[in-house]
């Protein structure tokens, strides 16, 4: 009978970057997520088929038991050299998994344009580690690398607090009446998280512990923002202190300067979404710009 696992999408609000070097990291996980879905077959391979959002097909390969056990080291990345190195850690953290089958049949389907960058490797690998009943943090970081937020909003139903250190996951409340001035704009192409974490490591501040410091502020006013003229001014403060130490300019100054409201890249810069700050519906004007993928806030973010 076929088993079912599921995680959440998610989105980076604040701390991203500063987040590798134990700043707080405000995130929220999306109602777009991927399922993962598990047959048992009798043929001793990996039989792995994946969906887009609009149910076409986009992978599909075989992969035999031996080469998750004994991977040989590609001369290239692929996507199936990828999937065997995140199956292979999740065969050393949990031989179980693959031991007790006989064959597998793998389905995922993604319920969001997998060049949304919402988190279709992060959804994988909660998904994988759900399935072979091992940490995911850990499998994260024994396979694909990164701080941990995406496994965080992938696990939970509300939005977050987190803290690399450990992999701190704390819920928090988060429901302004502003939200109805939230807007997520697509900006049409995806950026490579681990190209912009490397070129934040070269441009990062020496003092980290002030940047840190102040990223930590800058995040709870965030949070806590009792209006939208409020939240706005947070978010603005936010992109120009990374802005600053990224040494790059933030995506208004470089893309929309003309805007009358408030742009916040979100996770790793230029690409992507971005959240907008508007007291007026900005439909108009990014499809003006040639952006047509505006999500209100209703519209991407899971609430319970």
């Amino acid at each position: 009978m076929p088993t079912t696992f599921y995680s959440n999408g998610k989105l980076f609000i604040s701390g991203e970057y500063l987040v590798l070097d134990g700043a707080d990291a405000f995130a929220l996980p999306t109602k777009f997520g991927q399922n993962l879905i598990v047959e048992e077959t009798t043929a001793k391979i990996i039989d792995w088929k994946s969906y887009d959002y609009d149910q076409k097909l986009w992978f599909e390969t075989t992969i035999t038991f031996d080469e998750v056990i004994n991977p040989v080291n590609p001369e290239t990345e692929t996507v199936k050299t990828t999937l065997i190195n995140i199956l292979h850690e999740a065969y050393l953290l949990n031989p179980e998994f693959l031991d007790k089958s006989e064959g597998l049949k793998v389905t995922t389907n993604l319920t969001f344009p997998r060049n949304w960058g919402l988190g279709t490797s992060s959804t994988l690998i909660n998904n994988i580690a759900q399935w072979a009943k091992i940490n995911a943090f850990t499998l994260l970081k024994n396979s694909f690398g990164g701080s941990g937020y995406d496994i965080a909003c992938a696990q939970n139903n509300t939005p977050i607090l987190y803290k690399i250190e450990n992999n701190q996951v704390e819920p928090v409340a988060f429901n302004p009446d502003f939200t109805k001035n939230i807007f997520f704009v697509y900006l049409n192409k995806k950026q490579n998280s681990k190209a912009a974490i490397h070129a934040y490591n070269k441009h990062k501040d020496q003092n980290l512990a002030k940047s840190v410091t102040e990223n930590n502020k800058i995040t709870n006013a965030i949070l806590h923002a009792a209006t939208l003229n409020e939240f706005a001014r947070a978010v603005e403060k936010h992109e120009i202190h990374l802005s600053n130490i990224l040494e790059i300019k933030t995506i208004k100054e470089i893309a929309f300067p003309d805007f009358k409201g408030t742009i916040k890249s979100l996770g790793a810069w230029g690409g992507d979404f971005v959240m907008v700050i508007s007291k007026e519906n900005p439909k108009d004007y990014f499809t003006s710009k040639g952006y047509d993928t505006i999500l209100t806030y209703d519209e991407m973010i899971l609430q319970e």
